[in-house]
């Protein structure tokens, strides 16, 4: 594990070049030689501005790129070293860059009858850029490809086959993209509203890449029709794992992590009741740590984050994290953020936003 979590940083400073390590001040310069890994998220700065942060997984802060407004998510290409930063619902933006270097970023809108909807993956070559987006006012989810060989110029769209699409990710193979459809209709007219919470239709879709045609679509069970799938990231054995967001009564119990594979049904993970409740019914993120066999997930609402044995579903480790956010895999576990400005045991005169993503010249940790 300490082997793989060094190529990481190794990898950066390698790939970032002599002209973008001289262009670091000291502090950033120590911060990245004694970094095990580098990661990039969202943040609103001390002045109220927003930006992307490339980050140390002690929390120490190599760089900031500056951002048009709030992202939300983010996705990085382990093949091409692009990073890009997603505008947070209802936004119309997405900024690519490269955190190894100081060229320009490059800035791409969404369609003028889309909006994004806070995330995207890029396909395992780097090639293509898939972002989650609305059809407002068709009330249906959209994947908007984005040519990456070509400054990112628009080259179509997929139906996510459900109603407000939110994360998705791509099998290692790039056949099939996953999309947590979480069923809740919204329109840029009414901003951040949820237009539909007695009548949701949450679900998981399996689509293929190549063609945009449907392979499965597992639909939750009706009692839990106001459990909102939000995130998914796969496993080292590709089972895909889902973090859900409840939208019913706060008293209720709902199950609130899940798995499953292509051709099966959907699990939910028997959480234990005390750790349900201190997620209060909300997973901010989930994460995958491969190498351990882990998956993590934060719960901002219930300032928590939770490790669960990826193999068992049984709870290893649970933390009071105030404001918990972000979460990515790091050497041992998880590193975690918060809309605080503690990212690990560090503390910076920042607010992370919500998501984090781990940049290494590996696809996954």
């Amino acid at each position: 594990m300490m082997r793989s979590a060094l190529i990481n940083r190794r990898s950066f400073v390698k790939a970032a070049g002599i002209g973008f390590l001289a262009s670091l001040a000291p502090r950033s310069l120590l911060a990245l030689e004694r970094a095990d890994a580098v990661y990039a998220s969202g943040i609103r700065t001390a002045n109220g501005s927003f930006a992307i942060a490339t980050v140390t997984e002690h929390g120490e802060i190599i760089d900031q790129v500056a951002l048009p407004a709030r992202a939300h998510g983010m996705a990085f290409s382990a093949a091409t070293g692009k990073t890009v930063a997603f505008a947070r619902r209802p936004g119309t933006y997405a900024m690519i860059f490269d955190p190894r270097d100081k060229g320009e970023p490059i800035v791409i809108s969404s369609r003028e009858d889309r909006h994004f909807y806070g995330h995207g993956v890029f396909s395992p070559d780097g090639r293509i850029l898939y972002a989650s987006e609305n059809d407002f006012d068709g009330n249906r989810g959209m994947i908007g490809l984005y040519d990456a060989t070509n400054r990112f110029a628009r080259i179509g769209e997929y139906e996510t086959y459900g109603i407000g699409p939110h994360d998705m990710t791509v099998s290692d193979d790039g056949r099939l993209l996953i999309v947590a459809n979480g069923g809740i209709e919204t329109h840029p007219d009414f901003g951040r509203t949820k237009l539909n919470l007695g009548a949701m239709q949450p679900s998981l879709a399996l689509i293929d890449a190549a063609t945009g045609a449907l392979i499965e679509k597992h639909v939750l069970p009706a009692e839990w029709s106001q459990l909102s799938t939000r995130h998914v990231d796969l496993d080292g054995e590709g089972r895909i794992w889902f973090a859900c967001q409840y939208e019913g009564h706060r008293k209720d119990l709902p199950p609130l992590v899940g798995r499953f594979a292509k051709g099966e049904d959907l699990s939910f993970v028997a959480l234990p009741e005390e750790t349900t409740r201190r997620l209060a019914n909300y997973v901010g993120a989930i994460a995958v740590n491969r190498s351990e066999g882990l998956v993590g997930i934060t719960s901002p609402k219930g300032g928590a984050s939770v490790t669960i044995d990826a193999k068992t579903g049984k709870v290893l480790a649970e933390s009071a994290v105030p404001e918990a956010a972000g979460i990515a895999p790091a050497r041992d576990g998880f590193a975690v953020s918060s809309y605080d400005g503690d990212f690990l045991a560090i503390r910076s005169d920042v607010a992370w936003d919500q998501h984090i993503v781990r940049i290494s010249q590996r696809a996954r940790a």
